[in-house]
């Protein structure tokens, strides 16, 4: 079985190198949970890689094609910004490694926020807009997966906000559907998904279904650890194909800490349940 390092060199030992190829790995998290740094060390590990000429790929360790990181509401460059001071990386780090998809023009269209809060199109483009049927996210989306070359590495950020706006039963089943669609082809495709999503928001029985599409679903979340302090704690619900092993092992809770110089780290000390 071949897989793809998540290059967060406390994690990958315990995946035996990556997870799987091919996989849809779903990363709800609380706030200041740790899913999103563990992204963003994640595609930052991997940029630096790529921009240092490291793709030494090996019979089972296969490094992503492409990193392409997918926005729904928030601007790519804010998004970078955010990763490069956070954990101390060059500002150049992303050329050339990462291609940036910013879909908020669609999501926004089918809102009431004014079009010059987040768009810069003249006035007669505007007018234009304003008879068009607004594009679907879903279908927008599904285009951009097609642009992208087989054996990549595609985050999501985030899947609340298309969840979100499935608000009829039609809408929602039209969303689990491509969820489902996604989690069978990319097994063809051997590409791998991080699908960023806040607990919480949806409702037990759509975060079910949610799960029920995915290979393998992290949480993260903060844990009581006595004298009024927290610690982060990673949870690994299900992990197809590898889930066995890891309870062999007994890793299955992880302690997590999140530092400039390190980015995300885990500890392979199993919590107890």
């Amino acid at each position: 079985m071949k897989h793809m390092p998540t290059e967060i060199p406390s994690f990958d030992p315990v995946l035996s190198g990556g997870v799987p190829l091919g996989s849809l790995i779903l990363l709800p998290g609380e706030p200041g949970g740790g899913n999103m740094e563990f992204v963003y060390s994640s595609v930052l590990h991997h940029a630096q890689r790529k921009k240092n000429g490291q793709q030494d790929n090996q019979d089972r360790i296969r490094h992503p094609e492409e990193i392409v990181y997918i926005t729904f509401t928030k601007l790519a460059s804010a998004i970078r910004r955010e990763i490069e001071l956070s954990f101390r990386a060059d500002d150049e780090v992303f050329d050339g490694a990462v291609r940036f998809i910013d879909l908020s023009k669609i999501y926004f269209d089918a809102s009431v926020v004014p079009r010059e809060w987040y768009s810069k199109t003249d006035i007669v483009e505007t007018l234009r807009s304003r008879h068009r049927e607004p594009e679907s996210l879903l279908a927008e989306l599904t285009n951009q997966l097609g642009t992208i070359t087989e054996g990549s590495l595609i985050v999501l950020d985030s899947l609340t906000e298309i969840a979100t706006q499935a608000t009829t039963e039609n809408e929602w089943h039209q969303f689990i559907s491509f969820l489902r669609g996604l989690q069978r082809v990319s097994k063809h495709w051997n590409t791998t998904y991080y699908l960023l999503i806040s607990n919480s928001i949806l409702e037990p029985r759509r975060m079910a279904e949610i799960k029920d599409c995915c290979d393998a679903v992290i949480n993260f979340e903060w844990e009581e650890t006595g004298g009024r302090r927290r610690q982060r704690v990673m949870f690994i619900e299900k992990f197809r194909i590898v889930m066995p092993s890891l309870e062999e092992h007994d890793f299955v809770k992880f302690a997590v800490r999140i530092t400039a110089d390190g980015g995300f780290e885990v500890s392979n000390i199993r919590m107890v349940i």
